[in-house]
């Protein structure tokens, strides 16, 4: 699987489907690494709620998603921002599945029970960036922060 991710975020319009849907799992991923890593600190629970998150929403065996989240990482340290990994989203998922991937964001920041002010905005930067309305994404903050009171 490494060698085909490898090629992934480089694939131009005409890359085959099964690359396309790759590159989605590698963007999506590294949005959620970043979103965990916003408060300096990687929890256990935050890094269980991304493998949930993976294997639930793409459907990936534990050696897979260990795979994407490895490749990810790479990604995120090679990357200067976050526009190539949101610009993969908006490309291919509908609306309703971008608002499935914010509400992934909210699940990977309150998984601690804290909201600081980095995860706040990052949380906000990407709601930007994958063109969301904003007070629908903040539903969705509530939703998570009830669920987990």
């Amino acid at each position: 699987m490494l060698g085909r991710i490898a090629t992934l975020l480089r694939g131009g319009p005409e890359a085959e489907p099964q690359q396309k849907h790759e590159r989605v799992q590698v963007a999506t991923c590294c949005l959620l690494l970043e979103v965990a890593h916003a408060d300096k600190e990687l929890h256990d629970l935050e890094e269980q709620t991304i493998r949930d998150l993976l294997a639930h929403q793409f459907d990936l065996d534990d050696e897979m998603i260990s795979e994407l989240i490895d490749y990810a990482r790479g990604e995120l340290d090679a990357s200067l921002d976050l526009y190539q990994f949101t610009r993969e989203i908006n490309a291919h998922f509908s609306v309703e599945e971008k608002y499935e991937v914010m509400e992934s964001v909210w699940r990977i920041i309150y998984a601690d029970g804290i909201l600081n002010r980095y995860e706040n905005a990052l949380a906000r930067q990407i709601i930007t960036l994958l063109r969301l309305d904003q007070r629908k994404a903040i539903d969705l903050k509530v939703k998570i922060l009830d669920e987990n009171r």
